[in-house]
């Protein structure tokens, strides 16, 4: 039983496993953490690209349609 137990304790064949685990976890927290400071400022990137998208495409449609 005892060999066993010391078996088992060095067995190290699921760390691998668990640190990319970890790894990963750690990175999304971060992301999560970082994207969130950002939001309003993507936000408001994001209208703005989409403002300027709507414009042009009507200007393609309209060509006449002065700003």
């Amino acid at each position: 039983m005892k060999r066993l137990l010391k078996k088992l304790w060095k067995d190290e064949s699921g760390a691998t496993a668990i640190e990319y685990g970890l790894i990963a976890g750690i990175m999304a927290a971060l992301l999560v953490t970082v994207l969130g400071g950002f939001s309003e400022k993507l936000g408001l990137l994001f209208d703005a690209i989409s403002d300027q998208l709507e414009t042009t495409t009507e200007k393609i449609k309209n060509p006449t349609v002065t700003e």
